[in-house]
């Protein structure tokens, strides 16, 4: 059969179907929609994990900072603070969030990421899937395979919400890519094609409503550490998922509703800096030291 990537449901289905998991259904109706080899596009997705883990070890670098000046580092005081403190979650949690903040900061600094789905949500799904390859022990091809699923379930997403923040707020960009990452998460750890629905579902209802306020405009705060934020709500909503710990609403009526949350939100909190936290004193002031006094 040929994807439509209309519902969730329809993909969970099909693969269940089959027997098989949901990145290699995707992969197989990929290649056969593109008339490539399955071989080619593997290679591809395979790249795009690279440039994943390249942007990881670029922002780790304490030195880094943004290029308007307000960020920087981040991903490096978070990988120092893991490896000597641990940290509350411990080790492994603590450096999830590290990478994930790091490859904010080498988006902020103009440095090469992959948009997963969007540049303002990069580092959650490379946080997530990166570190299970490097400190989990996880296969490289698996994590490779598991974009596939991350992808399919985004595809489904911007067909029936948003994965844009200034159509949908925040949710739609890192709410997406943390129900994008808990179901990559899912598949990796052995779930059933059901199970990365249900993390799918869980992640969006943690993350429902959330705004898009970028301070002066600029992907940087409070988006880096809303990434940060959302690798903390994938795993959990994978771990919970895996645990049988179900999400009551169906994921693609989660979807739809954060489709209605996001047409219900104001302008103001729709990437337009209008509102939240950009309209603060603090937030209005680091948009004067960036771009000077504007005139009213």
């Amino acid at each position: 059969m040929r994807l439509k990537y209309d519902s969730i449901k329809e993909i969970t289905d099909a693969a269940r179907s089959a027997g098989v998991k949901i990145s290699e259904l995707v992969l197989e109706d990929q290649a056969r929609v593109l008339d490539q080899p399955a071989e080619e596009v593997y290679a591809r997705m395979e790249r795009s994990f690279d440039v994943m883990c390249e942007a990881v070890k670029t922002g780790l670098d304490p030195d880094l900072k943004s290029m308007s000046g307000l960020t920087g580092g981040e991903g490096g005081a978070m990988m120092k603070y893991a490896t000597e403190n641990g940290g509350i979650g411990g080790t492994f949690m603590t450096k999830v969030m590290a990478r994930a903040l790091a490859v904010s900061n080498c988006n902020a600094s103009m440095g090469r990421i992959v948009a997963t789905p969007t540049a303002g949500s990069c580092g959650i799904l490379p946080g997530c899937l990166v570190s299970m390859v490097e400190d989990r022990g996880v296969a490289k091809k698996d994590a490779v395979m598991a974009c596939f699923t991350a992808g399919a379930f985004g595809i489904v997403i911007a067909q029936n919400a948003s994965i844009a923040g200034a159509e949908g707020g925040c949710q739609a960009e890192c709410g997406s890519a943390a129900g994008m990452a808990a179901a990559a998460l899912v598949e990796v750890m052995g779930g059933t094609p059901e199970q990365c629905g249900d993390a799918l579902a869980i992640a969006i209802a943690n993350q429902m409503g959330l705004a898009c306020d970028p301070v002066a405009g600029l992907v940087e705060i409070p988006c880096i550490k809303r990434n940060a934020g959302g690798v903390m709500i994938a795993v959990s909503s994978a771990d919970m998922a895996l645990a049988g710990v179900g999400p009551k609403i169906p994921v693609d009526e989660c979807i739809l509703a954060m489709r209605e949350v996001g047409h219900s939100l104001p302008e103001s909190l729709k990437e337009t800096a209008g509102g939240g936290l950009a309209a603060t004193p603090t937030g209005r002031a680091l948009k004067e030291k960036v771009f000077g006094k504007v005139k009213e």
